[in-house]
């Protein structure tokens, strides 16, 4: 997650959706203020060698803390974090609403079939593995939706929603909306693991397509995808 007020952006990451990728190539942009969040260990290394800006002011003031954060804080002296798949509705507490209200708030979805299969095969990296219909009908299939995440209290509460199937594309639109001088050039973090290259709807089942279509109905019926 980032909160740019350089470039008066919040941007809100999905999973499975080139989302390190694009935090990695935003990252650049940002200034010595903005929020970036933290990612892994070695995806934190390939935006150090890129020579761009790394986490930084991720930890929640005290000022915006909440009766329960300050309870939090009394038992295990933790502060509160902004964090790498935070949620839109998380962030709106801790955010001044001017901020919120006038920055261009933007996220990535992904085919919910496609988006399964990838987190199949990020998931379990090599064998053994479970069969794909033993995952996709275990609750672990059941955790990389992102409708919570972009929206809050089921409406949308981000700007615009942006499509992995399209991302180059997509990115030239964010680098317009942004007004920045250069191309966002992706540096495609955490890709290599899947090495079966067939198509989704040929991965799956019947059965399966009919479960993933069930879990992320609301995706499905608000982007209008199809298997």
């Amino acid at each position: 997650m980032i909160i740019s007020h350089k470039h008066k952006f919040i941007f809100i990451k999905t999973v499975k959706t080139a989302g390190t990728s694009v935090e990695i190539a935003l990252s650049k942009h940002c200034g010595p203020d903005d929020i970036i969040t933290p990612i892994s260990k070695d995806d934190e290394a390939k935006r150090q060698e890129l020579g761009y800006r790394g986490a930084q002011n991720y930890r929640i003031p005290f000022s915006k803390y909440k009766k329960i954060d300050w309870l939090k804080f009394a038992y295990d002296r933790e502060r509160r974090k902004f964090y790498n798949h935070i949620g839109a509705s998380e962030v709106m507490q801790y955010i001044e609403p001017d901020i919120w209200d006038s920055y261009y708030k933007f996220s990535f979805e992904r085919n919910p079939w496609d988006k399964v299969v990838s987190w199949y095969y990020w998931r379990y990296k090599s064998e053994p593995r479970p069969s794909i219909s033993e995952f996709v009908h275990s609750s672990e299939a059941n955790i990389i939706r992102g409708f919570e995440l972009y929206t809050h209290l089921s409406e949308m509460a981000v700007d615009q929603v942006f499509f992995f199937e399209n991302i180059n594309e997509e990115m030239d639109k964010i680098r317009e909306k942004l007004n920045l001088s250069e191309p966002l050039s992706l540096p495609f973090a955490k890709g290599g693991h899947r090495k079966d290259k067939r198509s989704y709807s040929d991965i799956l089942s019947d059965q399966d397509k009919a479960k993933i279509a069930k879990v992320y109905a609301r995706e499905i019926a608000h982007f209008n995808y199809t298997v």
